[in-house]
């Protein structure tokens, strides 16, 4: 009952709250990084596979410039990351306007993270069931290594969390998650370890689909 009825209102009732009250900061925030981004804009929108693979626009803080190099290319993420970017990375506020995401529908508090389009055509049957769920602010996952985990095991994760979802493992997980945020745990600048031969092989068919889709004009 809580998985199918509940968990979705008390997640709509909590990102309504908690915007009303931190709308002020939000706004701050905005403002900072508008001048801190050298003009490049204080949000950043991406396209994200929801629940059933449903796909769609996930909001997030923007935390790099759009600096180029010579030749029209964009530097490296490293380069483009501003101080306060980093600042508001480190303490995950820029996470904050996924709040409108919930409110629309399209994401929960707790749940599996969403990534790229491009695990869509690479997830095994296994792996599909992470989206039996809305994806989350926060998650399983993310309580247990965050940008350190290597994709099998954010998987392995994910599933189970799916298996399991209760009340009372999303308030172990709000409680884990400020306790790691305060402690500043698992922040990191990449997409994640990727050193096992799993996530490997992965991230080789995942650069494979791409060019074949890229090929056929497909995006």
């Amino acid at each position: 009952m809580y998985k199918h009825f509940f968990k979705r209102f008390f997640d709509f009732l909590i990102a309504l709250v908690a915007l009303l009250l931190i709308w002020w900061i939000l706004a701050i925030v905005a403002i900072w990084l508008h001048f801190a981004n050298k003009g490049a804009g204080a949000f950043f929108t991406q396209d994200r596979p929801g629940k059933d693979g449903k796909i769609f626009r996930v909001i997030k803080f923007k935390t790099m410039t759009d600096e180029r190099d010579e030749y029209g290319k964009l530097l490296p993420d490293a380069q483009r990351l501003t101080k306060v970017g980093r600042f508001v990375r480190s303490t995950s506020v820029d996470e904050l306007p996924q709040l409108v995401n919930i409110l629309k529908g399209d994401m929960a508090l707790i749940g599996p993270r969403p990534l790229l389009p491009e695990y869509l055509w690479v997830f095994d049957d296994f792996q599909k069931r992470r989206m039996d769920v809305r994806p989350g602010i926060t998650g399983w996952a993310q309580v247990h290594g965050r940008n350190h985990l290597k994709l099998s095991k954010k998987f392995e994760y994910d599933v189970w969390y799916v298996d399991h979802c209760s009340l009372w493992l999303d308030i172990k997980i709000v409680w884990m998650t400020i306790v790691n945020v305060l402690k500043r745990s698992d922040i990191g600048e990449g997409a994640g370890d990727m050193k096992d031969i799993d996530d490997l092989n992965m991230s080789q068919r995942m650069r494979e689909i791409r060019e074949q889709r890229a090929a056929q004009g497909i995006k």
